[in-house]
């Protein structure tokens, strides 16, 4: 559960970083990269990074308020 957390971050900051890139310069980075906002590359980027953002809010639900980013310690 680390790994899809730590995946779901990085999802989750790229998709901000788009968000404050187009906010502030009109450039929608997932669509330049991709070469339209509606491309299959471009709908599969905006749908994990959605996900993801689901993900980080449902996680610590499911898992008693805990979201793992580093290993468990032995107690």
């Amino acid at each position: 559960m680390r790994i899809v957390n730590i995946i779901a971050y990085i999802l989750v900051i790229v998709g901000a970083i788009n968000w404050g890139l187009f906010g502030l310069f009109n450039l929608n980075l997932v669509s330049t990269v991709f070469a339209g906002a509606r491309t299959a590359g471009s709908i599969i980027v905006y749908s994990l990074i959605a996900l993801a953002a689901l993900w980080l809010i449902l996680s610590p639900i499911i898992t008693n308020g805990v979201l793992w980013l580093r290993g468990r310690r032995a107690e």
